[in-house]
């Protein structure tokens, strides 16, 4: 089979939304353990920033995206849990998502159930296997708690808001607009913090009678690091999974201890999805929860791939909200 020619996001330098390229590349055959997979909708993360920025390096030039659901056009030698024709999602790396096809490894590819549309596989595998791993691993809820959630009108927050619910968790979300507020709380966030308005750690104080949360999760990083710690109840764990504002600067242990012995953890979706056992169970889980309705998925932006520049500048701007897919 010949190599074909498909359509790509490409980048040979950091920076700016500007500095994605959309033009012709070429994608041969699988190799051994690879498969060559047909997109039919790619997922918006910010993540994707991170690669398109520099602050996580890649080699250049190079592709973006880290989650996209299609159908398998060819498999490689040595690959038997996946077959031609089958509809799968992935959200792992090496980059590259960004785009009509691509050969990729075959090992962390999920196979879809019916039920799950590729829209919603490519809005739902990375940030619902985040939230999966966030509530189940890094800090297990089992129902009761109160916890602290930043970003809630956003595509992990939204189905956090929901998982939390679900699980009887009384979930305090921070948002950055009115408009997110009433997302946020239609979907199940208890308490609403608008840090636009309000000062979010006298808000968590006073919701939680002063005793503040035994968990916070934050994503948005510089901008809201110090006052997530300010919201722990002593023992408390701080659980800092991205950095929408920015990188945390470095600080000193001693922060944690004077708030009363706190823990904190840096964790991230590839090292929780890193066995084929692992990524089975998390994403039967998830789909469980969408299946039973208890988690609906909220695609509330959709873009060509070709304008992928301008769901960037809108992601960065905090102007979407949910998730957001892009259609090859």
């Amino acid at each position: 089979m010949k190599a074909i020619m498909v359509k790509a996001i490409r980048i040979s330098k950091t920076g700016g939304p500007e500095v994605m390229d959309y033009v012709d590349v070429e994608v041969g055959d699988p190799g051994p353990g690879e498969v060559r997979i047909r997109h039919a909708a790619c997922g918006l993360n910010f993540i994707d920033v991170y690669f398109r920025t520099g602050l996580y390096p890649q080699p250049l030039p190079g592709g973006l995206g880290q989650e996209a659901a299609g159908v398998i056009e060819a498999v490689g030698e040595g690959v038997t849990h996946v077959k031609v024709g089958d509809r799968v999602s992935y959200a792992t790396r090496p980059n590259g998502a960004y785009s009509e096809a691509r050969v990729m490894p075959a090992a962390f590819l999920i196979t879809l159930p019916d039920s799950i549309s590729f829209d919603t596989a490519a809005a739902m595998t990375l940030q619902g296997l985040t939230a999966q791993y966030l509530f189940r691993r890094t800090f297990p809820l089992r129902g009761g708690e109160t916890i602290l959630f930043h970003a809630a009108a956003g595509g992990v927050g939204l189905i956090a808001s929901q998982w939390a619910r679900a699980l009887g968790v009384t979930m305090i979300g921070t948002v950055s607009s009115a408009e997110k507020a009433a997302l946020a709380t239609a979907a199940g966030c208890t308490h609403v913090i608008n840090y636009k308005t309000e000062n979010f750690v006298e808000r968590v104080r006073e919701i939680t009678g002063g005793k503040g949360v035994p968990v916070v999760y934050d994503s948005i990083g510089k901008d809201t690091f110090i006052g997530s710690l300010d919201c722990l109840a002593p023992l408390g764990t701080m659980v800092s999974f991205g950095n929408a504002s920015g990188a945390v600067p470095p600080f000193s242990l001693n922060e944690l201890a004077s708030r009363g012995s706190l823990t904190i953890t840096r964790p991230s979706l590839p090292s929780y999805i890193s066995t084929r056992a692992d990524l089975d169970a998390a994403a039967a889980d998830l789909f469980q929860m969408v299946d039973s309705k208890k988690i609906t998925i909220e695609i509330n932006q959709r873009y060509a791939l070709k304008d992928v520049g301008q769901a960037h500048a809108d992601l960065e701007a905090r102007k979407t909200t949910g998730s957001t897919v892009l259609i090859p």
